[in-house]
């Protein structure tokens, strides 16, 4: 493709793009500098270059971006993961003496599990759904950072969607088990 140099976006420089008809691309780089030397010896070839190093080049702020982004928002999971043990054990460690009453009066170990991550799923659920909204709000700020991916990409919303519910209920099950094993006549003279 030939764009006339006064034609072109920058006046400070122009790119040369050359494809081998077989082997290796930078094996041109001779053969292309005695071409431009030969049309004007005052113009220098720079920076010779594959496309790959190139596209490189120009996406390092994408790139840089797309990590910074995936170490958030791991340490994000983590927090996330952290804080949900915290809060249901502290309200297990509340309802302590609820749950040995509902033990004590035949209630069985497997709905006491059921209770403890039902209420976690629920605020889950709850807590994606605004999550969910939120981050559909804020896919215009988003999109110019994305390669590759729509900004409402229906995939990713889903296995962001699910993940974090999926370490809600791993970090519910804990304390859930906990409350299962509880021993009702301690709980009940726990207070």
């Amino acid at each position: 493709m030939y764009v006339p140099f006064r034609q072109g976006q920058s006046a400070r420089a122009m790119a040369i793009l050359a494809r081998p008809l077989g082997g290796d691309p930078l094996s041109l780089i001779p053969q292309v500098r005695r071409a431009v030397q030969k049309a004007n010896s005052a113009i220098p070839l720079i920076d010779p270059m594959t496309l790959a190093e190139s596209f490189a080049r120009t996406c390092w702020f994408q790139r840089v971006f797309s990590i910074i982004f995936a170490i958030f928002g791991t340490v994000g999971l983590f927090l996330a993961l952290v804080g949900i043990y915290g809060v249901l054990s502290y309200s297990v460690s509340q309802r302590t003496q609820e749950i040995g009453i509902r033990i004590a009066l035949a209630g069985q170990r497997g709905r006491i599990l059921k209770l403890v991550v039902g209420h976690a799923v629920k605020l889950t659920l709850l807590g994606v759904a605004i999550g969910l909204a939120a981050s559909y709000a804020a896919t215009r700020v988003m999109t110019s950072f994305l390669v590759g991916v729509d900004a409402t990409d229906t995939v990713t919303f889903t296995v962001v969607a699910f993940s974090l519910t999926a370490v809600a209920v791993l970090a519910s099950y804990l304390p859930a088990r906990r409350a299962a094993r509880l021993d009702p006549v301690k709980a009940l003279r726990s207070e």
